[in-house]
């Protein structure tokens, strides 16, 4: 299946998403706090808004619909003002409150917020967290199976607030073993899903470390999760581990496969509240369209970076989506921009990598390549070159794909921070204006092979050789596609 992002994207509306879990009202009070109170030193905020939106599991199916999926969202609410107030707000994003199941005995979770010119000051919660009831459960449990029917792709909710019981957790694992499907997890026990053959788990940071039972570091996430992608897996049951760490972007672990890392585009004010809901959202929606895990996992971080950027609780759509996944600001054709751009790179004080290619069909070697470039520097400029100049290097029916698409597709990654074009054989010229702290390569290639070297290490930058992915070549991939092409006719003029 065709892989590319924009393709994927315009498959999500096709798609069908049930999410189970805790369904929470995320209530926002805002205004401005001029004067501290008299009965105590804290500030008095002037209340001018008041907004209701949904979060939790409920913030999930928000998403999930808002990037043009159907939905459905199974949860239990009080018969309470909150739970009247939580159906409001997610009938008010276009989801059908159908399978709410409301009960008099439960209250409605809420999170109050109280802020003062976008600066949270204080949260306050309420609402059940002990185990729901036996008939709920029961109830629930009967609509999973009647909804596990309907949809493609199931995302379980759990904040460990008494909705995901023992019972309903064994429910889903009988459920995807009689009748598997995309089943991704974003809980807060996951080791409770272990045995539910989990497709896809979603921990951040802190779930990882206590799961893995390492210590929380401020500093070094990486580095000490990078080598316990086997365990991570192994402790949840799963196929696939996107382990989220903030402004770190991600790691995503998966089986027989290198790790692969997405970064976090810069943001000048984040808004952190629901980016996890918004990730796992997207994630999902992009697996289940056919995407490959590292494409998916940057169609995700996209999203991410889409809502982050928004204040409260707030949903990333499918417009968004495709406009964020190609930033036009990445691909730089006029020299005389690049120069700007590295001045301002080099006062921050950035590492600059540099790396260069033909990027004509993207595939998993590019992309596991250009992520370990990335991770040896602050800055990635890849450049890429003109059809000219690969018509020249691979002969005349090259390159597949033209500049144009091939610039398209590299942008959506997260770990290119620009893309310049050139039109020589080689990229010396480039690599003299870019002056790159590190120049970087494939194990396809030696440093006696590569005449940029001696130009990297006249102005004290490394040259650095990543190891070769075998199997992993565009030529090797246009090769496979005739093979099967020339099978297709032999099979159908001449037979078996």
């Amino acid at each position: 299946m065709n892989t590319h992002s924009s393709h994927v994207l315009e498959l999500f509306p096709n798609l069908r998403v049930l999410v189970i879990g805790e369904a929470i009202l995320d209530s926002y009070l805002a205004g401005a706090a001029g004067r501290l109170c008299s009965e105590a030193p804290v500030p008095v905020v002037d209340v001018q808004t008041h907004s209701d939106v949904p979060g939790g599991a409920a913030n999930t199916a928000a998403n999930i619909h808002s990037m043009g999926a159907h939905v459905a969202l199974l949860s239990v609410i009080g018969d309470d003002d909150e739970g009247a107030r939580l159906r409001a707000a997610i009938a008010a994003r276009g989801i059908a409150p159908d399978h709410l199941l409301v009960r008099s005995a439960r209250r409605t979770l809420a999170k109050h917020r109280v802020m003062a010119a976008s600066q949270l000051l204080v949260r306050f919660d309420q609402g059940s967290t002990n185990a729901v009831d036996e008939v709920t459960e029961r109830a629930l449990i009967d609509r999973l199976c009647e909804l596990w029917r309907w949809c493609d792709a199931v995302i379980v909710s759990d904040y460990c607030y008494g909705i995901l019981t023992p019972r309903i957790i064994q429910a889903i694992g009988q459920r995807q073993e009689q009748a598997p499907r995309l089943l991704v997890l974003d809980s807060h026990n996951l080791p409770a899903y272990r045995a539910v053959g989990a497709t896809v788990v979603k921990p951040n940071y802190a779930e990882t470390v206590r799961l893995l039972g390492l210590p929380a570091l401020d500093e070094a996430r990486l580095e000490q999760l990078y080598l316990h992608g086997a365990a991570t897996l192994e402790l949840t049951g799963a196929q696939i581990a996107a382990v989220t760490l903030d402004s770190d972007g991600a790691l995503i672990f998966e089986q027989q496969k290198p790790v692969y890392r997405t970064y976090a585009r810069r943001a000048t004010k984040a808004h952190p509240s629901g980016a996890g809901d918004t990730f796992v959202s997207a994630l999902t929606l992009a697996l289940a369209a056919g995407a490959s895990t590292p494409a998916a996992a940057e169609i995700a971080s996209a999203a991410a970076s889409i809502v982050i950027q928004q204040e409260n609780t707030a949903v990333c759509t499918l417009t968004e989506l495709m406009g964020h996944i190609t930033p036009v600001d990445i691909y730089i054709s006029d020299r005389r921009t690049l120069t700007g751009r590295l001045a301002l790179y080099r006062g921050r004080r950035h590492r600059i990598v540099f790396t260069n290619g033909c990027f004509d069909i993207l595939h998993r070697g590019h992309v596991t390549f250009l992520s370990q470039a990335k991770a040896l520097g602050d800055v990635l400029i890849v450049g890429i070159n003109t059809d000219e100049s690969v018509q020249r290097l691979k002969g005349p029916n090259r390159p597949i794909n033209p500049l144009e698409d091939r610039v398209q597709v590299l942008a959506a990654l997260s770990c290119v921070d620009n893309i310049v074009d050139f039109s020589e054989d080689t990229p010396i010229d480039l690599i003299e204006q870019v002056r790159p702290d590190v120049f970087v390569k494939g194990g396809d290639y030696t440093r006696e092979q590569l005449p940029e070297a001696a130009h990297v290490e006249r102005y004290g930058g490394t040259v650095h050789i990543l190891p070769y992915l075998t199997d992993r070549s565009t030529t090797s991939v246009i090769e496979r596609i005739q093979m099967d092409a020339a099978t297709t006719l032999r099979e159908k003029y001449v037979g078996g």
